[in-house]
């Protein structure tokens, strides 16, 4: 299979000329090859027009004056070889060119950390908090609990400024790729990355709010998981057995760290009902996303005191 795909990247090579052409090739190349989308593009003819826009340098939302361009060599060998990544290793496109874009923003990945595709920044930048926030120049303190590569924290800082945020993971690597977009947006004032384990090293302090996208794969998805996500470190993913080992913890201790007025806002996994047994009476919100809801619940730490103290 290898030998069959390197023989056509180069028959490509030698014939095609156009981004056109390379966007032809590059749709049927992927089709013959069993490739999964959901590392920020959803379908293959947005992941081939990503790759191919970003390798030239050319906005990823303006195609069509660009279609008939004549390639340089350099530019065919550049898409031609991330192409060759993108099929016979299937590593996501966001690993092939170490940027992924969520909400606008635009962060830098690799394999040190997961690539960032939660829904908390949609909720927030929808203004889908303001319910339960009186004013946001009253927000001074946030954690980002099991932050990644840091881009909750950073939309967070920038739509709470300038509030204080804690950034906190429990891989080291995952902080490094973290630092770099801290650095990117400047706001090495505003966030302070903290290496822990859930709560372990999280300072005494009482937090506005509370967000957390932690590892909610359970087991029997991680034993049948596509290729791509085998790219991601695996303990950014897998939940335990059921998917929810972290959640629990999360919510078992949420409101020792929560303001009198402050919110848990935690994105996890499709097992909403597991997760309500286990908790009865505490009364989830579920919040609304493009994709439906019943991925992220927000609770108050006043539901919470009433829960745990009863």
């Amino acid at each position: 299979m290898t030998t069959k795909i390197e023989k056509q990247i180069k028959e490509a090579h030698s014939k095609f000329n156009s981004i056109n052409d390379f966007i032809r090739f590059g749709v049927s190349l992927f089709n013959q090859n069993d490739l999964f989308y959901g590392h920020g593009t959803t379908n293959v003819y947005d992941e081939v027009v990503y790759l191919i826009l970003f390798s030239l340098n050319l906005p990823l939302d303006k195609l069509e004056p660009y279609l008939n361009a004549t390639l340089l060599e350099s530019e065919k060998t550049l898409i031609l070889d991330r192409f060759k990544q993108r099929v016979i290793d299937k590593l996501p496109a966001a690993y092939i060119t170490n940027h992924s874009q969520i909400q606008n923003y635009a962060f830098y990945v690799d394999q040190r950390a997961i690539i960032p595709r939660s829904f908390i920044p949609e909720i927030l930048l929808n203004d889908d908090l303001l319910p339960w926030i009186n004013e946001l120049e009253n927000v001074d303190a946030i954690l980002d609990l099991c932050t990644g590569n840091g881009s909750i924290a950073i939309i967070a800082s920038d739509y709470f400024a300038p509030a204080q945020v804690i950034a906190a993971d429990i891989s080291s690597e995952a902080l490094e790729v973290a630092r770099i977009n801290v650095n990117n947006y400047q706001l090495q004032q505003q966030i302070q990355l903290i290496h822990s384990d859930l709560w372990t090293n999280i300072p005494a302090l009482k937090f506005d709010v509370i967000f957390s996208n932690p590892p909610y794969v359970d087991k029997h998805r991680m034993d049948n998981i596509k290729n791509e996500y085998l790219h991601e470190p695996q303990i950014a993913l897998y939940g335990g057995d059921s998917g929810l080992d972290l959640v629990i913890e999360i919510i078992n201790k949420a409101r020792l760290f929560l303001k009198n007025n402050g919110l848990l806002v935690v994105e996890m996994g499709d097992n909403q009902n597991e997760l309500e047994a286990l908790f009865p009476n505490l009364p989830f919100m579920w919040l609304n996303t493009a994709s439906g809801d019943g991925f992220v619940f927000l609770l108050t730490k006043n539901q919470l005191d009433t829960y745990f103290n009863a």
